[in-house]
This record gives structure tokens, sequence and C-alpha cells, in this order.
């Protein structure tokens, strides 16, 4: 059987290759969101058959993610996986599986698996180029809030996450907490704990992050990496909801300033939550 482990900090050096391979353009597949989230869905990992194998495992739920490394070892590892499922009397089942994965499952195992697709968990993945400029029509709404946060706010200024904001940016986080409720909503609650800890341990996973000031006060923060060599992932954004266009504004301002050498930038999901999806 195959010998998942809990994911540490320590197996970044290790399985950060295995994702390098993929070239893929989904959140999953970055170390960071890997490690930080694994303490809330259950999942644990290992290298194995030449892949890094991912398992999220509750109850009678069991699922896998996409085996990561060369497509040559993938049919062993699916194999064994399927294995597993077997011994542990389990559908065989796998999650955040894109077009071009499947593609690949197709070709090995042609007609074997189905398919289905979920909006809810889709990834956003924008130009970053428009998300920079906010030109053109499909933009507008978001240049507005833009233009709006620095006519309200015209001594706002942004800064690049270091050493020596990250604890007042752990601080407005808290204080976000507060504000939204997160301690009586389990899901937001995670969040803020995944939020935190990215904060604590920005430079351990490699992460970069900005923020904007308005006055001495920070209104808005967000974090991310890159997850190839044309996407980087935004996983955290945070901003006062007073603030009027303080999120489009940081969101604008990071890509600007920290987005500059890749094509891509991945937003995440909307999780089926209509105010994210608008």
């Amino acid at each position: 059987m195959i010998n998942f482990r809990k994911v540490e900090l320590e197996n970044q050096k290790a399985y950060k290759p295995y994702m390098a391979q993929q070239q893929c353009r989904s959140c999953e597949c970055t170390f960071a969101n890997l490690y930080l989230w694994s303490r809330f869905y259950a999942v644990t990992a290992t290298v194995e058959n030449g892949m890094l194998l991912t398992k999220s495992e509750e109850g009678d739920y069991l699922s896998y993610g996409f085996p990561m490394g060369k497509p040559k070892y993938l049919k062993e590892a699916v194999d064994a996986l399927y294995e597993y499922s077997k011994e542990k009397k389990r559908k065989f089942q796998m999650h955040n599986v894109t077009p071009e994965q499947f593609a690949l499952l197709e070709e090995i195992y042609p007609g074997r698996f189905q398919i289905e697709y979920r909006r809810d968990y889709a990834d956003y993945v924008y130009e970053a180029e428009k998300l920079a400029k906010l030109s053109g029509k499909k933009y507008h709404g978001k240049k507005n809030h833009t233009n709006k946060f620095k006519k309200l706010y015209p001594n706002w200024q942004y800064e690049r996450l270091n050493d020596s904001n990250m604890e007042e940016c752990f601080q407005m986080a808290l204080k976000w907490r507060n504000l939204n409720g997160c301690e009586d909503d389990e899901e937001k609650n995670s969040e803020m704990c995944v939020t935190l800890n990215s904060l604590r341990l920005y430079k351990e996973l490699n992460l970069i992050g900005g923020l904007l000031r308005v006055g001495d006060e920070i209104v808005a923060f967000t974090i991310g990496e890159a997850v190839n060599d044309d996407t980087f992932v935004v996983h955290i954004e945070k901003a006062y909801a007073d603030i009027e266009g303080a999120y489009t504004m940081i969101n604008q301002q990071f890509v600007q300033r920290n987005c500059n050498d890749v094509e891509y930038v991945n937003r995440e999901e909307d999780l089926g939550l209509e105010g994210l999806r608008k």
C-alpha cells in the first residue's frame, strides 16, 4: 500500500521539482497551496513510482490529485492509486483534473474514466497585461473602482511585503477576521488560518506579497507565487469592505508591479459564491 504522509514544510525541496514538470496553471500545482490547505482538507502526499502523489481522505471520502511528474510514469502511478482504492474498498476518483490531464488519461485508458467539470471549482485565469491596465469595455467597471479609490484616498501608497511590514499585515488580517465573523464560520475560519500562516511563512514558502496603505494604515494586502514560467497564482487577497475600491486597487497594483514577467494571473476559484463570482 502507498505510504502517504502528512505534508511538512521540509517536503518543499523534494516536491517542487515534480510540480514544476506539470506546466499546469492550476492553483493546486503549488507547494504553498498543498502545504497550507493540507491541515484543513486531510491531504497527505508521497513520492512513489517517479511521481508526486496526493490524497484527500476524510470519513467515507477518498480522492486523489492528478499525479505530478513525467508523463512516462503516469500509468504506473494511476495503477498504484487504483489498487490503493481497491484495498480501501472505495471507488477510484480524482479531483481538480484539467482537460489536458484528462486527455493524458484517455491516451492510456481509452474510455475507462468519465469526467465531470464543476463550475464552482474552476480557476479564473486572466491575461496579466489586461489586469494591469484595466483597459477596454470588459474592465471598465474595475477601472472605475480604481479611479474612485485614488480620488477618495489621494494619500495611498503601495508597498511590497517584507519583514518590516509583515506584522502590520498580520494585525490587519486579525482585524479583518473579527469584522467578517470568521469565528462563526468554519470555512472562513480555515481560510483565515491559511492567510495568517501565509504571512508568517511567506519567506519559507517563497511567497510574494504586496499591500496598500491609506495614510499610515494598511487597508489591503495580497500574497501569491508563480505556478510555472508563464502564470502567477494569487492565493490570498484581503481588503476592508468600507474602503471603496480597495480590492480592485490591490489587485491591479500587485499585478502591475509584481507580475511583469508572466503572461497570466490565476485568481483561483469562486467556490460558487455569487459575490466572488461577480
